[in-house]
């Protein structure tokens, strides 16, 4: 299925956010995620199944100041 991944379209064989993840090399704790702009827990990664097209945004937090 495609999905647009930070701005990127991508191929990905996943059904839920969270093998999305694994397979795009970013299932690290540290990150917050959101779906077509709504935010996703990490405890509800595994249930958020995905659909074609769908937005994926990832972002991972920064130190600084």
């Amino acid at each position: 299925m495609n999905v647009l991944f930070n701005g990127e379209n991508v191929e990905v064989n996943a059904s839920s956010l969270a093998e999305c993840l694994v397979l795009l090399g970013v299932s690290d704790q540290h990150i917050a995620t959101a779906v077509n702009g709504e935010f996703v827990p990490r405890s509800q990664r595994h249930q958020l199944q995905l659909t074609e097209g769908d937005r994926l945004e990832v972002v991972s937090p920064m130190q600084g100041g």
